[in-house]
């Protein structure tokens, strides 16, 4: 769950630090406040594209941190954590990001330093963003087979099939290698020896060949880095005529200007920042220049080693090089399974009966098991569909027609398995008469995709097998951004009962427009814009009650006027609350 919230120069918001609570949530405010402002800074937080341009103007960096409590019973988060050796203190972890007018970036989850995808990872455990930024876990089709997994409350099976499959799949191979004759055996065992010896002495590194090239690279061309450098030197700070003693010129001059002529002041004070940053790169730039210097013994260490390590490469880890792997983790990939190989070759000869006899009770098990979670997620399939398309009627989506398809898996025209079964699970939708069903990925609005959303957790809510307590797909906080678009009225008012019964179970965030939505909200934030010295500012802030009153009547007539606060007064003490 979200409870502290921290933005610092991102677009318009100067500062901003909230905490929340647990429940509904919705964000509202005039047209063009920021409530996007808001949610984009969620995004960039989850590992959502990161672009100088949301860099305040005038600031040289821009930070979004959050305090998030993680429940014990989300496992997946909580193991992501403890194999990368990162303590959750108190159940909670602390998210920061941070970017640079520069474009360099730094993550942080506690204070450890970690890479984008782990951040995306990571944050994809706790967080489901739907609408406009498109974080939408429901959009990747390994995820459907898990929301039918988790409605039909046969996860705990579905993992135990897993380890069974992986059993059978591990020994399969033992057996496989302890088949092969004494001599093949031999022969293989000393060249897998041969290789884990070489990989082993030579050492090799993650990112080496990469850093190695860029080395190389430099070395070759230091004459002309050389001449590019001296000519850049005599630009920036060497001579008379340089960018740094222009600018150290110009800006004596600006200040004797200025303090005849005030008006020159804000001139002034952007030519001072331009001429410290000046300063600020001439330094760097000649502390580069004073340590440049070429040495051809380097150069040729580098391009042994070079050569060395592509040697490995072709002999090792072309197949998973051309595939897209990385080079040298390819490389150390081979050593690993070499070694596991070499082992299993070594003590196969008197584990083959033994083996042949567990894999002939485990592919009786497999099978078993297999087709009980086949019959289980056909029966719960055909349930999911219809609530969920009946859901979806109530949600402004009355011809809609949505679908879990079960495809078996098959391979030479024989059921084949995976670790979670013999099945691949599809949603499918059709959203107006007379269409086909297609992928979920093919819905063009972000408000249909985000009322899709609303339903299958509104589905999987229901069912009898989700605990109290338990947060809804497993993530613990939901974010819709447009899920209002396009709607209106009674379906309004659904799409406000169905995110308030979610928010029992999850914390929900909902940007919206619409008053008889955000009158069912638990916790009330709003949105504003203001202008202040010549800057525009974007700040949010919990609502009191009296506040909430003013602002559902707005949100209702564009005023707070005596009818319209009347209007907001009936509505939320039909449907909502009267506090923030």
């Amino acid at each position: 769950m979200l409870e502290e919230l921290s933005i610092r120069n991102y677009a318009l918001i100067d500062s901003v630090n909230l905490s929340f609570r647990p429940g509904f949530n919705v964000l509202t405010g005039e047209t063009g406040a920021g409530k996007s402002i808001i949610v984009g800074s969620l995004s960039f937080l989850m590992g959502g594209k990161a672009d100088i341009d949301i860099i305040r103007s005038g600031c040289e960096d821009a930070s979004v941190s959050a305090v998030i409590s993680i429940k014990k019973n989300n496992t997946e988060a909580v193991n992501w954590l403890n194999t990368r050796d990162i303590e959750c203190e108190e159940e909670t972890v602390i998210l920061r990001r941070n970017i640079k007018t520069s474009g360099r970036s730094s993550i942080y989850i506690q204070n450890v330093p970690v890479t984008k995808q782990d951040l995306t990872d990571f944050t994809g455990l706790l967080f489901d963003l739907h609408g406009q930024h498109n974080h939408e876990s429901l959009l990747r089709r390994e995820n459907h087979r898990v929301y039918l997994d988790r409605f039909a409350g046969i996860e705990d099976e579905v993992q135990d099939f897993c380890k069974v499959f992986l059993d059978l799949s591990e020994k399969r191979k033992t057996l496989e290698a302890s088949l092969k004759s004494d001599r093949e055996r031999e022969e293989r065992i000393e060249l897998l020896q041969f290789a884990v010896d070489e990989i082993t002495k030579a050492n090799v590194h993650v990112g080496e060949i990469r850093e190695l090239e860029n080395e190389a690279q430099k070395l070759s061309d230091f004459e002309k880095l050389a001449g590019f450098i001296h000519t850049a030197a005599g630009c920036i700070f060497d001579g008379e005529n340089s960018i740094l003693s222009l600018a150290r010129r110009a800006k004596g001059a600006l200040d004797n200007a200025s303090s005849v002529d005030s008006s020159l002041g804000e001139i002034n004070r952007r030519f001072e920042n331009l001429y410290y940053e000046a300063e600020d790169i001439a330094g760097d730039f000649r502390s580069y220049r004073d340590n440049l210097t070429f040495d051809p013994q380097r150069l040729e260490e580098v391009n042994e080693r070079l050569v060395m390590l592509s040697k490995l490469k072709k002999k090792y880890a072309k197949n998973i090089v051309e595939q897209g792997g990385n080079e040298e983790e390819a490389i150390v990939l081979y050593k690993t399974q070499a070694e596991a190989e070499i082992e299993a070759l070594c003590g196969a000869e008197e584990n083959r009966e033994k083996l042949k006899a567990q894999i002939a009770g485990l592919e009786k098990d497999i099978v078993a098991r297999a087709q009980s979670l086949r019959q289980k997620r056909l029966s719960s399939a055909e349930k999911l569909s219809q609530s969920i398309t009946g859901i979806l009627k109530h949600l402004g989506m009355p011809n809609a027609r949505y679908e879990v398809n079960i495809i078996p898996k098959q391979q030479g025209g024989q059921t084949s398995f995976g670790p979670w079964g013999t099945d691949d699970v599809e949603f499918l939708i059709s959203a107006n008469t007379g269409e086909a069903l297609k992928d979920l990925a093919r819905i063009a609005s972000g408000g249909e995709l985000s009322r899709v959303m609303l339903a299958i957790k509104t589905a999987l809510l229901s069912e009898a097998q989700t605990a109290e307590g338990t947060p809804v797909q497993g993530v613990e906080t939901l974010v819709f951004d447009e899920i209002d678009a396009g709607i209106g009225g009674e379906v309004a008012l659904k799409v406000g009962e169905y995110l308030s019964k979610i928010g029992k179970k999850s914390q929900i965030f909902c940007v919206t427009h619409l008053a008889s939505i955000a009158v069912r909200a638990d916790n009330h934030f709003k949105v504003e814009k203001r202008t202040e010295g010549g800057r525009t500012y974007t700040g949010i802030g919990p609502l009191s009650a009296e506040g909430r009153r003013k602002e559902i009547a707005r949100m209702l007539a564009g005023d707070s006027g005596e009818a319209a606060l009347a209007h907001a007064d009936d509505l939320m003490l039909r449907y909502g609350k009267r506090s923030g």
